[in-house]
């Protein structure tokens, strides 16, 4: 895992900071896990613009990820450790003792050659599946559920971790990486390790063709627009807008939007810092 800073011979490559893949093994995808990716450009069925900034970038196909990890008691081995367009986590891909191959987020630290298992009965090393009711106290976990059998939803993305912190009857409390402190079921799975490619957050563009290749168009400030297009737009000259706002009209910036009904407000124990 290590960045390198490019030498600035050209405008674009001066303030480059690229990716080493180190821990990347191979450059070819199995084919029969690949799924075609449609893309919207932010248009709906109509043809309407409805997501501004999105359009263009690399053409991609999905990797099948299995975020389950439901073939349980069946040891599989890493086969490679591969990129994948779609998120910012590096991907392994496993084949099982009965032949099936998947792919699966790749937890830092995860070798070639090494045998990964889901399940109750197993050791608690890095890349091993497990409910959190097995998992030692003050394990550092991620690809965590939220309803027993849906798949992994938090703490999936380059470098992010979660820890467990303490189990009390039905419910395990689990500090997650914005600094919430949840209560989660205890059958549900989560994996051993942090996720891969933390090196992800210092990764730099250096020009602006670099993002529309990734699909992001240009963003226009709100400041900028004229008042019919946004509450910051207009004013004379160059006239910062107020306070921070969205397009709709709803503060930004330190103002609260959660629900104070909502109904799984009663499992989060400690609200994420500001």
């Amino acid at each position: 895992m290590s960045v390198r800073k490019l030498k600035p011979i050209t405008p674009g490559q001066r303030f480059r900071v690229v990716n080493g893949f180190d821990a990347i093994t191979t450059d070819k995808p199995e084919k029969s896990l690949l799924a075609p990716k449609k893309r919207s450009g932010g248009r709906n069925s109509q043809g309407k613009m409805t997501m501004r900034y999105k359009g263009g970038g690399h053409k991609k196909r999905y990797r099948i990820i299995d975020f389950k990890r439901d073939k349980q008691g069946i040891p599989a081995t890493v086969a490679t450790i591969e990129y994948d367009p779609n998120r910012t986590a590096f991907i392994a891909l496993v084949n099982y003792q009965d032949g099936e191959k998947r792919y699966v987020i790749a937890q830092n630290g995860l070798q070639v050659g090494q045998n990964i298992v889901s399940g109750a009965d197993v050791a608690p090393e890095i890349g091993n599946a497990m409910p959190l009711s097995d998992i030692p106290l003050g394990t550092i976990i991620s690809c965590i559920e939220l309803r027993p059998g849906q798949g992994a939803v938090m703490a999936r993305s380059a470098g992010s971790f979660a820890q467990l912190m303490a189990r009390d009857g039905k419910f395990a409390t689990v500090k997650l990486p914005s600094g919430e402190v949840r209560l989660i079921l205890v059958n549900c799975m989560a994996t051993i390790g942090a996720i891969s490619n933390s090196d992800h957050q210092l990764i730099v563009g250096g020009k602006a063709g670099r993002t529309r290749w990734l699909g992001r168009r240009p963003r226009t400030r709100p400041v900028a627009m004229n008042p019919v297009d946004h509450p910051m737009g207009g004013g004379e000259g160059r006239s910062s807008g107020g306070h921070p706002r969205s397009r709709k009209g709803l503060p930004a910036k330190g103002f609260r939007t959660r629900s104070k009904t909502k109904a799984s407000n009663k499992y989060i124990v400690e609200r994420r810092k500001k």
